[in-house]
């Protein structure tokens, strides 16, 4: 049995890798302040991750799964207090993300593009790029995930759940533009497998952008969600100059992420359709729990009733 510490655990993705690692029979450990409901089958760790001391120093962990660091600091004071122990972890997987390649970079993204500012996400994404140098510093053997928007059940992220619930209340759904800007996304089951595989074979490569081969555009993916909630998507059409963060889940940049070394490690991923069905399920019992912003809040004050040419 392995012992493996997640960071977070009771959130979205550091909820489902948790419960995920628990259910495949590991020992299965989270870190966090426990201001949550924690993840089933797991064991508490309350702690912030930057006031450590010598909690680790009675624990000896196989595994390191951080899915909280956002910066530099925050892999180097759990590297800390983990090599203070005298006895650090086999492994150590960091979930990066998309955002550390500039938005000027060729497309699709490999993984031996240059990292720089995005200016779409800014310091998250300079946080991400410190956090990736931290650990490759400091921990030369440890593997890393960049992947594009992660979705799938206990994603409390207004994206999915913001079209679910436009379709559940039958509502035309406001696109910017034609809705043609194509996103990628990536299975937060996927994400586990990679985790396993990385786990299973140490491949030589250290970074991999992970994700799903073929994006789509924003209409097709509207319509998958509204599918998967049992109705058929109707549109309008946002021609006017308004930025669309105001009404929408998604900033206005395509990017896509080359997968081949992924594909090569874990072979096919979930299909969309599959993926939404089961989010869809999972918001259905769970819709207190999700983030909401006032999307429909300002098309509704702001949009309906207008004609868009």
């Amino acid at each position: 049995m392995r012992k493996i510490l997640v960071t977070g655990g009771t959130v979205f993705v550091s909820r489902y890798v948790a419960e995920y690692f628990a259910q495949k029979g590991d020992e299965v450990y989270v870190l966090n302040r426990n201001h949550h409901q924690q993840p089933g089958g797991t064991i508490l760790i309350e702690a912030d991750r930057h006031q450590l001391g010598d909690i680790f120093n009675e624990y000896a962990f196989d595994i390191v799964l951080d899915v909280t660091a956002y910066t530099g600091e925050d892999v180097s004071d759990l590297l800390g207090a983990l090599e203070n122990t005298g006895h650090p972890p086999r492994d150590y997987i960091l979930v990066s993300s998309s955002a550390v390649y500039p938005e000027t970079a060729p497309q699709p993204f490999a993984e031996d593009a240059q990292t720089g500012r995005n200016q779409y996400w800014g310091g998250y994404g300079m946080g991400k790029i410190a956090a990736e140098e931290t650990l490759l510093k400091r921990f030369p053997g440890a593997y890393i995930l960049r992947p594009p928007y992660l979705y799938g059940p206990m994603n409390n992220v207004y994206r999915e759940a913001f079209v679910f619930e436009c379709a559940d209340k039958n509502r035309k759904f406001y696109l910017p533009r034609k809705g043609d800007m194509k996103l990628q996304f990536f299975h937060v089951r996927d994400l586990c497998r990679c985790m396993e595989a990385l786990l299973d074979r140490h491949p030589v490569q250290h970074i991999f952008n992970v994700g799903n081969e073929e994006s789509i555009s924003v209409r097709e993916w509207v319509g998958l969600c509204y599918s998967a909630a049992g109705r058929r998507a109707q549109y309008v059409e946002v021609e006017q100059d308004i930025n669309q963060r105001k009404y929408f889940s998604f900033y206005d940049y395509e990017y896509q992420l080359e997968v081949s070394r992924q594909k090569a490690l874990i072979g096919d991923t979930v299909l969309l359709e599959e993926g939404l069905r089961e989010s869809y399920l999972w918001y259905c019992g769970h819709k207190d729990e999700v983030n909401r912003k006032e999307y429909i809040k300002y098309i509704d004050q702001n949009l309906a009733g207008q004609r868009f040419l």
